[in-house]
């Protein structure tokens, strides 16, 4: 069955980004997360990708090399002029405009049974959690406290949201957490 899992790492104090936006302080060795473990565990169970436009856009146009070799949701109020490089059999970038339930029902469709992974950003994970479309959190937390920044979870406005602990896995300086998302 397919799941719908919101991976993302923060800081302590639960930041995804510092007051400047940068993730340089969340990444310290970018290289070894890459050829970890849980990324790859992660890589091959996914068989399709949704990302917010700030996401998409940090990327800078360049997606080759990309890790995540599978179809790409954008979520995003308008499709930028230029697709990003990097492009090719399996990767393709596709720009949904219409809404978070019509992006998860898009993915799941292209995912051929496997997961589809939420790679980004804050903003898009919030609002799975609202819609209640989330099924599992992948939570990678560093160890650092960024003071200011984006907020993961910020104020919701929602009823509290029980988690379960699946599976927690220290490696490379972080804590890994995965957390089944119980729906009511």
């Amino acid at each position: 069955m397919t799941k719908v899992v919101g991976g993302m790492t923060m800081s302590l104090d639960g930041f995804v980004n510092d007051r400047s936006g940068s993730v340089r302080l969340l990444y310290p060795d970018m290289a070894g997360m890459q050829n970890s473990e849980v990324l790859q565990e992660s890589i091959q169970a996914t068989g399709a990708v949704i990302m917010g436009r700030n996401a998409y856009d940090m990327a800078e146009g360049d997606f080759t090399g990309y890790e995540f070799q599978a179809p790409i949701f954008v979520l995003t109020h308008q499709a930028p002029e230029k697709v990003a490089k990097g492009e090719n059999e399996y990767l393709q970038f596709h720009f949904v405009t219409d809404g978070i339930e019509s992006v998860v029902a898009k993915a799941k469709s292209a995912a051929g049974g496997k997961d589809v992974t939420v790679i980004g950003g804050a903003d898009t994970i919030r609002q799975l959690l609202k819609a209640g479309l989330l099924d599992e959190l992948h939570m990678d937390v560093a160890p650092v406290l960024l003071g200011e920044g984006t907020k993961l979870f910020e104020p919701l406005g929602i009823e509290p949201i029980a988690l379960e602990p699946l599976r927690v896995v220290g490696y490379r300086g972080v804590i890994h957490i995965v957390l089944r998302v119980i729906k009511q």
